[in-house]
């Protein structure tokens, strides 16, 4: 299959989230595995920065925004095998942030990432040969299945291409004034109820999920809970309406940037089979950031976005009973302010035991990763995640609410002794941290071998792309099966 990929972000060159780490591990499986595999991304600046691609441009496309017909420029270059093509448009990605800035979102994304989809489903049309599938990813590719639909033209070269949308996180949906959609040429038709009109509003995901041949999201478990009033966030009834047509596959993880054996960034080096450079790095850590220096002390880490999704606000809550019996705690992220100032205020008060990292640093997000007895992740919700994936592959058991892909990929040690790889909790409030923080205390103090199994099992585990990547194949076949039965029919 030639695949086509259209997205906002692609690790190294231009990441937020969880979704950067998407685009820069499954392509490249996908590539391993046979396919012909093209990603399109905005040229934003760190993009044409980090690849180099300020000189000749490739060629051209273009697209409607705000009644303008505005071309841009194609910049072609290659990761781990797969064709990228950066679009750079100097109205839209002349700036530094890639979905707005300190003070909020840009006031002008609905333009801009509508005329990126529109621009990019053209870039589509000047390949050879043309894409089977195009996969678009969440909110800021949303349009590409709406415009395919939407848009046929004569003798298209896409007109047998099947469209999958991919759901990330449905927290994010594109929502803007309904007047953007003629700024977007969308046509009337598409405006109802049953597509992206949604009141006085425009819909993009709303858009994508009447538009696209299937749909899949980032985890089995979220999957089922998108068709729930309570996580569909609107959108549940949309999406039961798609019948069969959804399907969930967990995220998987590039172990190559993320394996301790060889990751550049830790003081020392282990495996399943050896931990005592885990232990190197848990001193190194403690030494580095200001905390007791005791390799017998239980170290809980966490990295996330600060706010209430991923319940740091429980963390704070539960801070006392951790210190309380020796713990400490590394936390390392920006966001929520009010939540920052509280966390501010727990790590004044317990200076050795407690530390805020107001930033995000790789290096050491992946020093906490392999430093740390235990991962902490008490999301509300949570897609998929990638924290406990990476906490699992560095030995550090991983502490989590049973929710969407944290109840994929984590099981219970007591529930389920003989394949546990960690802590599992039912209630997202303070009482559900405190009750598994302090199991891990317990562990920690009193069952160091149990321990001991529980980072060899995680440690063991595939968690790479390999059989996602399958998965993905199967559907995105299917995709291209029904497409083509459609079209004929």
């Amino acid at each position: 299959m030639h695949i086509v990929h259209v997205a906002p972000e692609m690790t190294p060159y231009a990441k937020v989230g969880g979704l950067g780490e998407v685009l820069g591990s499954l392509p490249v499986a996908q590539r391993r595995d046979g396919h012909r595999v093209t990603v399109i991304l905005p040229g934003y600046h760190r993009v044409m920065d980090s690849a180099g691609l300020w000189g000749e441009a490739w060629g051209e496309t273009r697209y409607l925004a705000g009644g303008q017909d505005l071309s841009g420029s194609l910049y072609r270059f290659e990761h781990d095998g797969v064709d990228v093509i950066a679009i750079w448009q100097p109205r839209f990605f002349d700036r530094q942030g890639i979905y707005g800035e300190a003070r909020g979102s840009f006031e002008d994304n609905a333009d801009r990432f509508g005329w990126f989809s529109g621009a990019a489903l053209n870039t589509a049309r000047l390949l050879d040969p043309p894409p089977d599938v195009v996969v678009s990813h969440d909110w800021p590719s949303a349009l590409v299945p709406v415009y395919l639909r939407a848009h046929p033209q004569a003798d298209d070269p896409l007109s047998r291409t099947a469209s999958v949308f991919v759901i990330h996180n449905l927290a994010h949906q594109g929502v803007f004034p309904r007047g953007s959609a003629g700024r977007l040429n969308l046509p009337e038709l598409w405006l109802d109820r049953d597509g992206l009109g949604s009141g006085a509003q425009l819909n993009f995901v709303k858009g994508a999920i009447r538009a696209a041949t299937l749909l899949v999201t980032v985890s089995p478990t979220y999957a089922k809970q998108v068709l729930t009033p309570a996580h569909g966030r609107g959108l549940d009834a949309d999406l039961r309406a798609r019948g069969n047509d959804l399907f969930g596959i967990l995220n998987g993880l590039d172990t190559a940037t993320w394996n301790p054996e060889t990751d550049p960034h830790l003081p020392a080096h282990y495996n399943a089979d050896d931990l005592a450079g885990k232990l190197e790095c848990k001193v190194a850590l403690q030494r580095d950031l200001g905390l007791r220096v005791d390799p017998a002390l239980p170290l809980f880490g966490i990295v996330s976005r600060i706010d209430a999704q991923k319940g740091i606000d429980l963390v704070g809550r539960a801070a006392s009973t951790l210190v309380g019996r020796s713990g400490q705690l590394v936390l390392l992220g920006t966001g929520q302010p009010s939540l920052l100032d509280e966390l501010r205020g727990i790590a004044r008060h317990w200076r050795q035991s407690v530390v805020l990292i107001e930033t995000f640093d790789e290096m050491i997000a992946h020093r906490i990763y392999a430093a740390a007895d235990f991962f902490l992740m008490p999301s509300r919700f949570e897609p998929c995640g990638l924290g406990q994936l990476v906490a699992l592959r560095y030995g550090t058991p991983p502490i989590v609410h049973r929710t969407g892909g944290l109840a994929d990929t984590v099981s219970d040690a007591d529930a389920e002794p003989e394949r546990g790889n960690g802590l599992v909790f039912d209630h997202p409030d303070a009482d559900g941290v405190r009750w598994a923080t302090e199991r891990a205390l317990t562990m920690f103090h009193e069952e160091p071998d149990r321990l001991e199994r529980l980072r060899h099992r995680g440690m063991s585990e595939d968690l790479s792309w390999d059989r996602s990547a399958g998965e993905y194949e199967r559907v995105l076949e299917l995709a291209v099966l029904r497409e083509r039965r459609r079209v004929m029919s």
